[in-house]
């Protein structure tokens, strides 16, 4: 397994670096550093603004993606530049890639500290192709051939509303997004939408060739929330009526087991470091889960998307 650390950190040579240039100026080199270590983080330049943000994103990688299919509630800060998931500052996000579930997703993310919280709230990150390793055959076999199954039920009031979730008011443009996509619609009731997606579980890294776990088997799946907030639900919904949960791709459930060795598996490679103000952390989202501790005080974290990748082009 690869024993770098993560992540790469690099420091400005100088006070006051203008970090839209330099990242210009050294945009071949970063984007090696990437493939290579997964992970960087550029430290101690001149802060941003939220358009110069989406400039210096735009200079290394081309243009944002908007945040379509979306798992979390995220705010537009300006363009298509995000806020962190705004979750409750009590709750963990477990390590994940964006948009995994989804037929499309992003090839690289990237996160701007603005204000540091004052106790924890770091963004772990993880090396998905040693978690690949950690996970036994067996249970790599499975998945590899029946994917997953992601279940989600919107009009319950819990999580996003279809409407924000999808980026539409119409069940028409509702219906044409996942034909194309490979959702499947079930309409319970006139307020109550069941969506199915089947996706891969496994990946092949397009440019290091590596295995990759690329999925969201464990972190959307009913056994990863907190006690009080699983045993809530379970007494308020069938297992089919959760807000989120995760199958085989066959619809058979996956063993308990089986979810807790995955967890074990993010938790073995999990990787913290403390938020500093100004600091930009640059993923490739193909080679590096992330996540978010708790935390006390404010937090602002930007988040900005580039690469849009599917299903279809990569298996």
């Amino acid at each position: 397994m690869n024993t770098i650390n993560l992540p790469l950190i690099i420091e400005s040579p100088a006070n006051n670096i203008d970090l839209k240039t330099w990242i210009t100026q050294h945009r071949s080199e970063l984007q090696q550093k990437l493939i290579r270590h997964g992970a960087i983080l550029l430290r101690n330049f001149a802060l941003l603004e939220s358009q110069v943000f989406q400039q210096t994103i735009q200079n290394l990688d081309g243009d944002l993606l908007p945040y379509i299919d979306r798992a979390t509630p995220r705010k537009i800060v300006e363009g298509n530049i995000y806020t962190s998931t705004e979750y409750p500052p009590s709750h963990r996000i477990f390590l994940h890639n964006e948009n995994a579930f989804a037929y499309s997703f992003p090839g690289k993310i990237f996160f701007y500290c603005v204000i540091p919280p004052n106790q924890g709230g770091e963004t772990p990150i993880a090396n998905i192709a040693n978690i690949y390793q950690r996970i036994s055959p067996k249970i790599r076999e499975s998945f590899r051939e029946k994917g997953v199954m992601y279940v989600r039920n919107f009009g319950s009031g819990y999580g996003l509303s279809w409407q924000e979730t999808f980026g539409t008011n119409s069940q028409e443009e509702l219906g044409e997004f996942c034909a194309k996509t490979g959702i499947d619609l079930q309409w319970i009731s006139c307020d109550h939408l069941r969506t199915r997606q089947v996706r891969p579980a496994i990946l092949q890294h397009p440019q290091t060739g590596d295995r990759i776990w690329f999925n969201h088997a464990a972190v959307l799946n009913i056994s990863t929330l907190k006690p009080l907030v699983r045993n809530a639900l379970l007494e308020e919904f069938a297992m089919e009526d959760l807000p989120n949960n995760t199958y085989y791709g066959d619809g058979t459930v996956i063993e308990s087991e089986v979810i807790e060795q995955i967890r074990d598996a993010y938790e073995a490679e999990k990787f913290v470091f403390p938020w500093q103000k100004g600091d930009l952390l640059i993923l490739d989202n193909l080679l590096v889960a992330h996540g978010r501790e708790p935390y006390k005080g404010n937090r602002k974290v930007w988040v900005g998307m580039t690469k849009r990748m599917t299903w279809d082009s990569m298996v």
